[in-house]
């Protein structure tokens, strides 16, 4: 089965050792994705709404640099520091996946990397 690996640039890609997302056959696993822009700057600090469409924005360019699409997304995983902010980070995932409908999870979890980080979401797409 061959393997797609897909890097985004960003430095500690290589320094950690991971990639993007990764594409095996017919599956893509898109890695944990927080609100950093190609400069390295976090985007939306203190919005968890404008972080998490940001962020999803980030997972759909992915996708398509895989030859998949938003569509193809059959679970997504997110990762929250504040779950009383459930609602607006719902609203930006119903934004991209009203009509999709993929399984999915959010947690609430005590901190991410950077302590502005509101959100952290992972994809698995299937084609």
């Amino acid at each position: 089965m061959s393997r797609t690996n897909f890097d985004s640039g960003a430095q500690w890609e290589h320094k950690v050792g991971y990639s993007r997302a990764v594409r095996m056959g017919h599956i893509i696993e898109v890695a944990g994705t927080t609100a950093v822009n190609e400069q390295g700057e976090l985007v939306g600090r203190g919005d968890a709404y404008a972080q998490a469409m940001f962020i999803l924005e980030k997972i759909e360019q992915t996708l398509k640099g895989l030859d998949a699409g938003m569509e193809n997304v059959i679970r997504t995983r997110m990762y929250v520091t504040d779950i009383s902010q459930w609602e607006a980070i719902g609203k930006a995932h119903g934004h991209f996946f009203s009509n999709i409908r993929p399984a999915t999870s959010m947690v609430e979890v005590s901190r991410l990397i950077n302590p502005d980080m509101l959100v952290e979401i992972e994809a698995t797409a299937v084609l």
